[in-house]
């Protein structure tokens, strides 16, 4: 005997009790009547025993059959209890999804829309996980999660939330005494802040609109996880930086750096959502993946 019961043989056996008829049991279960009858005959000749006495008019439970017919629709029952919540659970949103977000942007673009977004599904919690680290969704047992760079090939799927321009800047007092670097080769004489999460971690990639390409290996005293640590050393005059919009953009504006190489860009990023694959995704992460596209999707358009 194999170490697991025949449940499927079980509840088509249930079934068929409930409703006194293989036919009835096949139309229900929406199976061939060749079916139902085949899996009550595997379940007789693994238990050693008729269930049922069968005629042309009329069908019998054996004392066997009387026996095993209340625990089996016991089983068909919790199954189906089972089976019905599970639905239930990915049908509407409602449970715990675990959202790993990096760290500055977390703070700085997701967390203020947060409340908007409980107070509109209040059956939906939010453990939100904050690190500029890559986590393995899969691995760390994550439902989504954002992802801000050009996205390797992977099985993960990603939907595009917007797109996040980067910038290499430097503080007025900065370029003052050392320069304005014209060229992204100029760099390597030049004080350069790193951060660690790049997709080419050391390496800083450049385009010009003749397509033109730049590859610039920069050295600095400063070398950090979470590029907002970088603000201060760089609107203090102490290095250059290469930063996405969300967090040198207000330094920008403020006039405390200064974009340089103007006519040079790093490859495109973007905001990603990522979400493991399979099949059709749960209601909680979906409404919350609906969500983000919205408000980011508004956002942009406040900065049209």
């Amino acid at each position: 005997m194999s170490k697991l019961p025949d449940f499927e043989a079980l509840a088509i056996f249930a079934k068929v009790v409930e409703l006194r008829s293989f036919a009835s049991a096949a139309t229900e279960l929406a199976l061939s009547k060749a079916t139902v009858s085949k899996a009550v005959s595997r379940l007789e000749q693994r238990l050693g025993a008729r269930l049922f006495n069968r005629t042309s008019r009329r069908l019998a439970l054996t004392d066997a059959g009387q026996r095993l017919a209340e625990r089996a629709a016991r089983l068909l029952a919790d199954g189906e209890d089972a089976e019905n919540e599970a639905l239930s659970q990915s049908m509407a949103p409602r449970g715990l999804v675990r959202l790993a977000v990096p760290m500055t942007f977390g703070v700085k673009a997701v967390a203020p829309i947060l409340p908007e977004f409980l107070a509109a599904f209040p059956e939906v919690s939010i453990d939100l996980h904050l690190s500029d680290a890559t986590v393995d969704l899969i691995g760390e047992g994550f439902d989504a999660g954002l992802r801000i760079a050009r996205l390797p090939d992977s099985s993960l799927i990603a939907r595009r939330l917007c797109a996040m321009p980067r910038y290499t800047v430097a503080a007025p007092s900065y370029l003052k005494r050392h320069g304005r670097p014209t060229h992204p080769m100029h760099l390597a004489q030049h004080k350069c802040f790193g951060y660690a999460y790049l997709s080419t971690p050391g390496v800083w990639h450049y385009t010009n609109a003749s397509g033109e390409q730049a590859s610039v290996r920069p050295a600095g005293q400063l070398r950090v996880n979470n590029g907002e640590a970088l603000l201060p050393s760089v609107i203090a005059g102490l290095g250059i930086a290469d930063l996405p919009d969300f967090i040198i953009g207000d330094a920008i504006a403020s006039g405390e750096v200064e974009v340089i190489l103007k006519g040079w860009h790093q490859p495109e990023g973007a905001v990603h959502l990522v979400t493991p694959p399979g099949g059709p995704r749960p209601a909680r992460v979906e409404v919350l993946a609906e969500f983000l596209m919205k408000q980011f999707a508004r956002a942009k358009k406040r900065k049209q």
